[in-house]
């Protein structure tokens, strides 16, 4: 079970008031935010307090699953679509029928898939591949990503029709950083969740909680799960705490997410630009590929570390190993916001 929304900010204030008053109308919801900041908790909140709350809460990741099988995932298929395919398999539009499906990391949905979800979401039907029968559907959408889509929009990488379609409501989710007023009430819920999880004797003083309030929190609710966990199962919290800061640390961190960068965007992007190339010349140079490679590549990496260093450029310059004046040079020429 999703643990509450829990803050005492403005802004999650302005989020638990906006989820009292939207969770009972039902509308389509874009939740969006950083990595870490808790957009599957908001979609629980929306689901828990609406009249769909005794029914499915279906959850996909769009960003999990190759375009093939995202889609017999969500249609499902007739047995015999393909081959492996012995049984009829209901999807999760059918399965959260009258209930709600969240699409998590929406940005990251295949561009041709999503003119097929488009088609659900204008008609209320759903046809399993393989299948002639259209099956009625009512099913609430509640959609999250950390990509900012009307960006995707103008690079074509998303629907403008289907982002319409879906973000009747939007949510934006404030960085943890923004709101350091929630931190140490974030700190009590878990430190008491995992004590009791655990069965830990570790104890947090007050300089301990004191140095876990002021730190940036890069990877944000997430984050500061992942290290009360660590602190309650190992003890040893000045050490731990004094890892925070390390380079080398957030060099280890972002390694794990270069594999998930490139496949994410960057094959993606390579493609469209060639499509593009090719529809406005009559041949497509090698050497502008790898420049356009290069400046794709380029721009994902510093915007992660950069995200991951809460936006010190100082400390993600010493991460990329370049000079601070490279780094801002970097930043102004491949348009880092």
């Amino acid at each position: 079970m999703s643990p509450p929304l829990i803050g005492a900010s403005k802004d999650i204030l302005k989020i638990k008031e906006l989820i009292s008053r939207v969770s009972h109308a039902g509308l389509n919801v874009v939740i969006t935010g950083e990595s870490g900041v808790g957009k599957e908790v908001v979609a629980q909140e929306l689901y828990r307090q609406s009249p769909r709350s005794d029914k499915p809460f279906i959850k996909i990741n769009c960003a999990a699953l190759p375009e093939t099988l995202l889609e017999s995932e969500l249609f499902g298929y007739d047995r015999g679509a393909f081959t492996g395919a012995v049984k009829r398999k209901r999807g999760k539009f059918e399965l959260s029928d009258q209930g709600v499906l969240l699409l998590d990391e929406l940005g990251d949905m295949p561009f041709s898939l999503q003119a097929k979800l488009l088609r659900v979401l204008q008609s209320g039907e759903v046809i399993p591949l393989g299948s002639e029968k259209e099956i009625k559907i009512d099913t609430w959408i509640i959609a999250t990503t950390n990509q900012n889509l009307e960006q995707q929009i103008t690079r074509q990488q998303f629907r403008e029709d289907l982002y319409y379609r879906l973000n009747t409501i939007s949510i934006y989710i404030p960085p943890l950083r923004e709101r350091p007023e929630d931190i140490p009430l974030l700190i009590e819920y878990y430190t008491r969740l995992y004590t009791s999880k655990y069965a830990s004797r570790e104890k947090l003083n007050a300089m301990t909680i004191q140095k876990l309030s002021t730190y940036a929190w890069p990877g944000n609710v997430r984050e500061l799960q992942n290290v009360l966990k660590r602190i309650l199962v190992m003890g040893d919290s000045e050490k731990i705490i004094a890892q925070l800061n390390d380079p080398a640390r957030v060099r280890e961190d972002f390694d794990l997410d270069a594999d998930r960068i490139l496949e994410s965007s960057f094959i993606q992007q390579i493609l469209d630009f060639e499509k593009q190339y090719l529809k406005d010349n009559h041949s497509l140079a090698l050497k502008d590929v790898r420049k356009k490679a290069l400046g794709i590549v380029e721009k994902e990496v510093i915007s992660s570390v950069l995200k991951r260093t809460g936006g010190n450029k100082s400390k993600a310059s010493r991460i990329l190993a370049v000079s601070y004046k490279t780094l801002l040079s970097k930043i102004k020429e491949l348009d880092i916001s």
